[in-house]
C-alpha cells in the first residue's frame, strides 16, 4: 500500500511538473519578448498591402515620418511615428498595429488615411514592439491604456488652431483587440469613432483556438495554468483581457471588419463582438480574405466603406437610422 502511495505521489509530481513546465513554455511562446525587425515588418507590410510599400519606403527615406516618445509613470518609454497631412487639418487617425509588428506596419492603412482622406496619422509602437520598451506582449489589454495616452499626444500635435482634433482610432488584428479594449474606457470627446479589423473576442479564445489549431490540444488544463501564470507574472489573465466584455461598455460608433476566410482569428469571432456592442455600428465581412488581408484584397471597397462610416460618425449628429439601414 505504501509503495502504491509513493508511486502515485511520484506520478502526480511528474505530471504537475510537466504541466507547469508546459505552461511556462506556452506563455513564453505566446507572449515572449521576441519582436520583428524593421525590415521584417516592412516585408509583412508588402505581403498584406503591396500597393502601399513604395509609398511607405518613400516617406521613410525622405524623413517625412517623424518620431515621438512618451515616458510612462513607471519610467518606461513608448515610441510612435507620426505624419502630418499634406494640408493642415484637425482630422487625425491613430492606427494600432498587430502582433509582433510595429507602427510601421500600419502604414498600409495609413496610406488610405493620409493619401485618400487627407488625414494626419499617428502610429504607436505598442509595449514590447518596435522602439517601445517591454519584455512581453500585452495582447492589447494593458496596451489600451497606452493608446489612451497616445490620443492626447496626437491631439496636441495635430489640433493646430482648432479646439481639438476629429479623431478616428483604427486597429488591425491585435491592434483591433486593443481598439475594442480602449472603446470600453472613457475617451476624450474628440475621439469620434472606432474601427476594428479582425480582432479577437478574448485572449483566452484566441489562445484556445491556436492551441487546438497548432498542437491539437484541449484548453484544459494547460490554458488554465498558463493564464494563472500570466496573472501572477504580469497582472492579467487571458479571460480578463476581453474585447468582448469591453465593447459592451462602448458607446461611440464602431465598425467591425473581418475577412471571410480568416483562420488565424476565426471569422466567427466578429459576430458575437458585433452583437455585444449596443451603440451605432456597422459590419463588413470581406469576401475571400484571410487574416488582416481585407484592405489588401479589396482596397477600393475597404476605402469606400471606411470613408462612409467616418463621414457619418463625425457628422455633428450621428444618424442612427443610417447605421440601422447599413448593417452589412
Amino acid at each position: 500500500m505504501k509503495k502504491l502511495v509513493k508511486i502515485s505521489l511520484v506520478a502526480v509530481t511528474v505530471v504537475t511538473a510537466a504541466l507547469i513546465s508546459s505552461s511556462f513554455y506556452l506563455l513564453h511562446t505566446a507572449i515572449g519578448g521576441e519582436r520583428f525587425t524593421q525590415q521584417e515588418v516592412l516585408e509583412r507590410l508588402s505581403a498584406h498591402a503591396p500597393l502601399t510599400r513604395h509609398w511607405a519606403d518613400s516617406i521613410i527615406a525622405s524623413g517625412s515620418l517623424r518620431d515621438t516618445t512618451i515616458t510612462m509613470d513607471d519610467g518606461t518609454l513608448r515610441h510612435a511615428y507620426y505624419l502630418p497631412a499634406n494640408t493642415p487639418t484637425p482630422n487625425t487617425a491613430v492606427l494600432v498595429h498587430g502582433y509582433k509588428m510595429s507602427g510601421l506596419w500600419m502604414l498600409s492603412i495609413g496610406y488610405m488615411y493620409h493619401n485618400d482622406f487627407g488625414y494626419n496619422i499617428l502610429l504607436p509602437d505598442l509595449w514590447c514592439h518596435g522602439k517601445s520598451d517591454g519584455d512581453y506582449i500585452a495582447m492589447g489589454w494593458n496596451d489600451r491604456l497606452d493608446v489612451l495616452r497616445w490620443l492626447d499626444v496626437a491631439n496636441t500635435i495635430f489640433k493646430g488652431d482648432a479646439p481639438a482634433t476629429n479623431m478616428v482610432v483604427h486597429g488591425v488584428s491585435m491592434g483591433a483587440a486593443t481598439v475594442m479594449n480602449l472603446s470600453g474606457e472613457k475617451t476624450p470627446d474628440y475621439v469620434k469613432c472606432f474601427i476594428e479589423d479582425c480582432g479577437y473576442t478574448s485572449v483566452w479564445d484566441e489562445f484556445s483556438h491556436e492551441l487546438h489549431n497548432l498542437y491539437h490540444l484541449p484548453e484544459t488544463p494547460l490554458l488554465h495554468c498558463a493564464s494563472a501564470l500570466c496573472k501572477v507574472r504580469y497582472g492579467w489573465s487571458f479571460g480578463e483581457a476581453s474585447p468582448l466584455r469591453q465593447v459592451t461598455k462602448a458607446t461611440k460608433p464602431m465598425m467591425f471588419i473581418h475577412g471571410s476566410n480568416d483562420n488565424f482569428v476565426p471569422t466567427k469571432m466578429v459576430y458575437p463582438l458585433y452583437k455585444a456592442y449596443k451603440g451605432p455600428k456597422r459590419i463588413w465581412v470581406a469576401p475571400g480574405s484571410r487574416h488582416a488581408m481585407s484592405y489588401g484584397d479589396h482596397p477600393e471597397e475597404y476605402t469606400a466603406r471606411v470613408r462612409e462610416f467616418i463621414a457619418e460618425s463625425t457628422s455633428p449628429k450621428v444618424n442612427l437610422q443610417f447605421f440601422a439601414s447599413r448593417m452589412q
